[in-house]
């Protein structure tokens, strides 16, 4: 029988504008781990193996991030799936806990990124995301950079489908900007209103600049463990426990959809969701707090219907309602999302974790909502995977 899985300990950096600080990515990892250690409450030599998540960096940079906690000689798996490289991390970490393969693992993701949109590093091969732009480039026209017009073209997608509308999409933007003043990990902390959504430059279809996840710099790390582990270390009382998880790539649909919906990874959220609604014994109602991945407002919306808050083309009434926000049905991105927090990839799926993990424990101040004991993480990476995990409190 699988073991149970517990996260015992989270760590981040506040998530920086690229280059505005003096730091490189191992100051990041040493932060970050160092937090999640001490939270803990235990030594590095206690972790039997790590996996280190990032996107742009050199082969075996996760060694170089990681050995900042220490050289113990364990196995260090580098890892590198596009935006959900940091839930990626957790899965792997997760697995190994869970087969009982180790008692105590590390996930850690940084990144350290450039400034402006994301481009590609190498030229001279055929770029991982071209399937998926020429399908989109069949559906609507082509634009540049790849990110929003993907994002973009979904949403355009939506309201000629169902009648949503730029305020809607709009809103998510004012709702996770508001949510961010009270986080001292994003990068952004800046409320704006629902004009100057609208007005800050358009990038394409209904999407704005306030709409679009900035490029940052940060860390994140979780430490996860098993049922023996919590009780020698006495970690009871703190722990929360993985129940549910799953990976899902590209299916079929995907591309047999045409539907730009579809090649942004709506089915791909759908199926590993209801994978781990069945794992946990949950349903959408029973869910408390969401961290989803909201590169772009657009992708927010899709994701409610996705996720099964609601049905296909009802992600702008639950907008309308207030359902995704603090006295609504669900909170939604309490730590600000993408959007206000920032995008560090390879840390992205990590600082979720650790934001729900807060939650879980009553731990997250301003941001906290009031009873929460079910939480669910959403992380998603074009080209693709989606990690979809379901969180409750170790006890309940």
């Amino acid at each position: 029988m699988p073991n149970k899985v517990f996260v015992v300990g989270v760590g981040m950096t506040k998530f920086e504008k690229p280059g505005s600080r003096d730091w490189d990515y191992p100051d990041m990892a040493r932060e970050a781990g160092r937090k999640a250690l001490d939270d803990a409450g235990i030594n590095y030599d206690a972790v039997e193996q790590a996996y280190a998540g990032y996107v742009y960096g050199e082969s075996t940079s996760g060694q170089r991030a990681i050995y900042e906690l220490g050289l113990t000689g364990i196995p260090i798996i580098n890892v590198n799936n596009n935006c959900s490289t940091g839930s990626t991390a957790l899965f792997l970490a997760t697995q190994a806990v869970r087969s009982g393969q180790v008692n105590c693992s590390l996930a850690l993701g940084f990144e350290k990124m450039q400034k402006g949109s994301l481009g590609s590093t190498y030229d001279d091969r055929e770029q991982p995301m071209m399937r998926h732009l020429l399908a989109l480039a069949e559906l609507q026209e082509f634009s540049m950079p790849p990110a929003p017009y993907m994002f973009g073209a979904a949403g355009k997608e939506h309201m000629e489908r169902f009648g949503t509308t730029a305020e809607q999409f709009a809103a998510i933007g004012v709702k996770n900007h508001r949510h961010s003043r009270n986080n001292p990990y994003a990068q952004f902390q800046d409320e704006y209103t629902l004009d100057e959504i609208l007005a800050s430059r358009p990038i394409y279809g209904p999407l704005t600049k306030l709409q679009c996840s900035p490029t940052s710099d940060g860390a994140g790390a979780v430490i996860v463990a098993g049922e023996r582990f919590i009780d020698e270390h006495d970690l009871a009382d703190r722990a929360v426990e993985i129940v549910g998880q799953a990976m899902v790539t590209d299916l079929n649909s995907t591309f047999d959809d045409k539907s730009a919906i579809s090649l942004v990874g709506a089915d791909m959220t759908r199926t590993a969701a209801q994978r781990v609604y069945e794992q946990a014994q949950i349903t959408p109602d029973d869910i408390d707090v969401i961290e989803l991945h909201d590169c772009f407002s657009t992708n927010e919306l899709l994701t409610y219907e996705a996720l099964g808050l609601c049905g296909e083309g009802e992600g702008g009434k639950l907008v309308d309602a207030d359902d995704t926000t603090y006295g609504g049905r669900w909170v939604v991105n309490p730590s600000g999302g993408l959007i206000s927090k920032g995008h560090p990839l390879g840390a992205t799926g990590l600082a979720q974790c650790s934001e729900l993990t807060w939650q879980l424990r009553g731990d997250a101040d301003a941001r906290q909502v009031p009873g929460a004991t079910t939480a669910v993480q959403h992380n998603i990476g074009l080209g693709g995977a989606v990690v979809v995990t379901a969180y409750q409190p170790a006890q309940r």
